[in-house]
């Protein structure tokens, strides 16, 4: 979740969208495939959560080891836990043809497999220790960094950015377009692609993936077919960008608290890690 070099950045990312508009990329399969947003750098990535992951575990594991348990696994399995599965669409709803054509509206689960623990069980007086060495570790790499002002700002507008996405009349106009290309198939009339990808009656299990039945991988070909025809996904992505790039004017010096929040605690993960890691 982050941004390049502000103001030239957000000209540079507002100009590529123009350009290129409903045409963009041939063909999008993902949403990266749409380009980059204006409040792409202000957010925090797979690639900081993998990092702060590693971090936390290793002063987890230094707390614990000063709470009397020396051999604390970085990666332990907690007693009795089940492991679920946390995966999700795209902010586009499901994209790529293949996949909608084999999986619906889900995924193949041998690619997005539960992570398990590659340490062993924790014990009970490790469980019970735990809370506070983890209250410690985050204490630590968020020091310096006010939570309540600037930490994840963008994460925090993004949810008013997107109500005013929602209602940008030719957003609301092409879903109108995709979503009556989608029922003239025999599916119903969703409001947008969202709806569709969320419908219960796909069933998603405790790890969040479908039956893949065989209406429901019809309606997700439907689905992705209607967005290439009207090129759904390259119009929402364009007013994404405006409005991104409108709330950074408006909140500019908020926005840039928050990525010098984000730099911090990038810093500090790096520290913890140079030292421990």
């Amino acid at each position: 979740m982050m941004r390049r070099g502000w103001r030239l950045g957000v000209v540079a990312v507002l100009a590529a969208v123009c350009v290129s508009g409903p045409r963009g990329p041939e063909v999008v399969r993902t949403a990266s495939d749409l380009g980059p947003l204006p409040a792409d750098r202000y957010d925090y990535t797979p690639r900081d959560f993998q990092r702060s992951q590693r971090a936390t575990a290793l002063l987890v594991r230094q707390c614990m080891a000063r709470h009397g348990h020396p051999d604390f696994p970085l990666d332990p399995r907690y007693p009795g836990a089940a492991v679920i599965a946390a995966a999700v669409s795209t902010d586009y709803g499901v994209l790529d043809l293949g996949a909608a054509r084999r999986w619906g509206y889900g995924w193949d689960p041998t690619e997005h497999a539960a992570p398990r623990p590659k340490g062993r069980e924790m014990t009970d007086a490790e469980y019970a220790d735990l809370p506070a060495c983890n209250a410690d570790a985050n204490r630590r790499l968020m020091r310096g960094i006010d939570m309540k002002r600037d930490w994840l700002y963008a994460n925090v507008r993004a949810v008013e950015v997107d109500k005013a996405v929602k209602r940008d009349p030719r957003l609301r106009t092409a879903w109108g377009v995709w979503s009556r290309c989608v029922a003239e198939q025999g599916f119903p009339h969703y409001r947008d692609p969202v709806a569709a990808y969320t419908d219960a009656v796909w069933k998603r299990g405790g790890d969040g993936n479908t039956r893949h039945t065989r209406r429901e991988r019809a309606s997700a070909v439907a689905d992705v077919t209607c967005k290439r025809r009207h090129r759904t996904a390259e119009l929402w992505h364009t007013v994404r960008a405006r409005e991104q790039a409108a709330d950074i004017t408006r909140h500019r010096e908020r926005y840039a608290a928050g990525l010098r929040a984000l730099r911090t605690y990038r810093a500090t993960v790096a520290e913890v890690l140079r030292k421990l890691g």
